[in-house]
């Protein structure tokens, strides 16, 4: 079964190359399934080779990415990165050639991106966006290589860039052939912690950061997926 394009709690996207529009966008989904980057982390050889914004007004504007890259995610994902009130989307584009990189796109297109992790066949997994150290700055948390480096890295935008702050090994939230993402943000407090498991899939870890560094925790037993999604609930 193909994977669903949307997802209603992060959604939203933008078209690549056109002007900045007046009205806000509402929601959006991938489009244009593909096949042409043989990977199948997410359980099948599809991929999406498009973007489609809804807008304010009730029109629709779509993306089509050139043959060498891919979105090769599960939706895109809603955040407001910049703090002016209005939705970026998150979202995972692979190039055939360097594997995935995490980009931010805005109605204007998109404005910046991580680098890629630099060969085919590696992908990262997205964790959430939130302010994580409480500057008033929205931070974005993935997983690199959830299947061999399972590193988290922890990147804050600002001036319509990406900047890494920080990273931590032992760290996982995917397994090859899910079509999901295990975990995310639970924000029962302050901080707010990154639910994760550990490399070896037996704990399921609660990570902050604070002043700059990463403090990851156990909070119990990983059992199932299931375990990552009960720890979001707030004890």
């Amino acid at each position: 079964m193909m994977r669903a394009g949307r997802l209603a709690c992060w959604l939203a996207a933008c078209v690549l190359g056109l002007p900045a529009l007046a009205q806000d966008f509402t929601s959006a989904r991938y489009a244009e399934p593909t096949t042409r980057y043989a990977h199948g982390v997410l359980g099948d050889a599809v991929e999406w080779g498009a973007l489609v914004l809804e807008l304010s007004d009730g029109t629709s504007r779509r993306m089509t990415l050139p043959e060498t890259l891919v979105f090769e995610d599960i939706a895109p994902r809603l955040a407001d990165v910049d703090g002016d009130g209005a939705p970026e989307v998150i979202v995972v584009e692979t190039s055939l050639d360097k594997g995935a990189r995490l980009a931010i796109y805005a109605a204007s297109g998109r404005i910046t991106a991580t680098p890629y992790i630099g060969r085919p066949h590696r992908w990262l997994a997205p964790i959430g966006a939130v302010d994580l150290d409480g500057d008033g700055q929205i931070e974005i948390a993935y997983i690199d290589r959830p299947h061999l480096a399972k590193t988290l890295r922890i990147w804050r935008y600002e001036a319509e860039k990406l900047i890494q702050i920080a990273s931590k090994p032992g760290l996982s939230n995917h397994k090859i052939g899910w079509d999901f993402i295990a975990g995310g943000i639970r924000t029962c407090g302050a901080p707010p912690e990154l639910i994760t498991a550990n490399a070896d899939w037996t704990r399921v870890m609660a990570t902050t950061l604070q002043s700059g560094r990463i403090n990851s925790r156990e909070i119990g037993a990983y059992t199932s997926p299931q375990s990552l999604t009960a720890a979001l609930t707030c004890p």
